[in-house]
């Protein structure tokens, strides 16, 4: 068995992937709190404005950090980050990654629950689900995430709870096969979309997220990504059509 195939096969072996944009606040904290499971950290900076770069490289050198940076010049978007840090995962034959947003709103204590769903059922994706445990949630976004989670099920021909959902784990062979064509928000329902054409075994879990009211600011615009989400549903017809799965 070659080197590359051994990694491939290392459960151990896992990154957690942080696409990070503007996160000067909690950036540092989140790394801190990831920190304690002994996993590499990628984290792309994804052409921050504020200080978020500054709070990174002032972090890295920390010897009980496995900190790495990636960094975009400009912003490039949600899904191209999460490009950068696949195709690094993938050049550096991890066995997958899990991601997570940089804004404090996932509870750390939970990646132990990612690792054991990798552990005991072997997924190629699991996703957690928000769906379980809405408290806190704000209305509207609870709403448009069980639209969007409904319309992408029926395109994706799998149910899968909450497509936005950015605290999942994605296993090598998704990263390597996938082609990603988007490049924002609308980057996380497409890798779905198409690992469910694939057959790729997707999991649901639990998660709860954290809301702060009086600080919360998205990043996602409402108008722009709407239309984002929409153009991608009239995308993935034209994809269905073409879509053709490899032979076994």
């Amino acid at each position: 068995m070659t080197e590359e195939l051994k990694s491939y096969t290392d459960k151990s072996k896992i990154a957690i992937l942080i696409p990070s944009f503007n996160e000067e606040k909690y950036i540092k904290s989140v790394i801190e709190k990831c920190s304690v499971y002994n996993l590499d950290i990628i984290v792309v900076n994804d052409g921050s404005t504020d200080n978020t770069l500054k709070v990174l490289e002032q972090l890295a050198p920390e010897s009980n950090m496995r900190l790495i940076v990636l960094n975009h010049e400009v912003n490039k978007g949600k899904g191209e980050a999460l490009k950068t840090g696949f195709d690094f995962a993938c050049k550096n034959n991890y066995y997958g990654v899990i991601t997570i947003d940089a804004d404090g709103q996932h509870s750390i204590d939970e990646i132990k629950d990612f690792i054991s769903e990798v552990n005991s059922n072997d997924p190629d994706i699991i996703v957690g689900s928000r769906f379980k445990n809405t408290k806190g949630m704000p209305f509207i976004r609870l709403a448009v995430n069980f639209l969007t989670s409904w319309i992408i099920s029926l395109i994706a021909l799998k149910k899968i709870d909450d497509v936005q959902s950015g605290f999942r784990f994605i296993k090598h062979n998704v990263m390597k096969t996938v082609r990603l064509q988007t490049s924002n928000f609308d980057t996380e329902p497409e890798l779905l979309i198409k690992a469910s054409w694939y057959k790729f075994k997707i999991t649901n879990i639990p998660i709860k997220t954290i809301y702060n009211l009086n600080e919360f600011k998205s990043h996602i615009n409402p108008g722009k990504d709407s239309l984002k989400f929409f153009k991608l549903v009239f995308k993935s017809i034209a994809w269905r059509f073409k879509f053709k799965k490899p032979a076994e």
